[in-house]
């Protein structure tokens, strides 16, 4: 394919954080579909909302996702979180290429979409999937790289453990309020420029 094997590797890792293939040592890297995957986002959403309505949303539910994940996750669910925060480590402690930084925000999306899988809730899975598919929209990603510094963004890194950590210890109380100040801060954390609409 004339790629270099950094550039190959990039990709592969783009592909697993969306969860379109799955990687295992010493087996390889094989192809797979996630379930509950919305096939599209109507149009009408995609085109008229804006990076504010889209945190407003995840400030007002994905605090309650994380209360819920207390409550329900398995361990297979909590393996599957700490595992997106092993993928998310390494880009925390040095600089990274712009390449780099999108698999970070795969991975970020992922984290997040994994605590509303262990809600065990189908309909709220389904409904975060929207969420997440317009946060990963090109020009999303693109405002959300532009809105962050390097300290930025590495406090938000740090700060998904929290939430993890509480789920891990069953605890709703504390893994709905670090959720809930996890997104507050990135939501302080965009530029008030940054929050009209997508299409703007």
């Amino acid at each position: 394919m004339g790629l270099s094997r950094r550039a190959l590797r990039d990709g592969l890792a783009i592909l697993e954080a969306e969860r379109r293939v799955w990687r295992h040592v010493g087996k390889g890297t094989f192809v797979s579909s996630k379930p509950l995957r919305q096939a599209q986002i109507p149009g009408v959403v995609s085109q008229h909302t804006s990076p504010a309505e889209i945190l407003e949303v995840r400030i007002l539910i994905e605090p309650r996702i994380a209360s819920l994940a207390a409550m329900r996750a398995k361990a297979d669910d909590i393996a599957h979180m700490q595992r997106c925060l092993d993928k998310l480590d390494p880009y925390l402690h040095r600089d990274v290429s712009a390449d780099q930084e999108r698999i970070y925000d795969k991975w970020d999306g992922t984290l997040h979409e994994a605590v509303a899988e262990a809600t065990q809730n189908a309909l709220l899975v389904a409904l975060y999937e929207v969420i997440n598919t317009l946060r990963s929209l090109y020009v999303w990603e693109r405002l959300q790289t532009a809105a962050l510094t390097r300290k930025r963004w590495r406090l938000h890194g740090k700060q998904h453990r929290a939430p993890v950590e509480a789920i891990a210890g069953r605890d709703p109380a504390a893994a709905e309020r670090r959720m809930r100040q996890h997104l507050e801060t990135v939501h302080r954390n965009f530029p008030k420029t940054m929050l009209a609409p997508i299409t703007a």
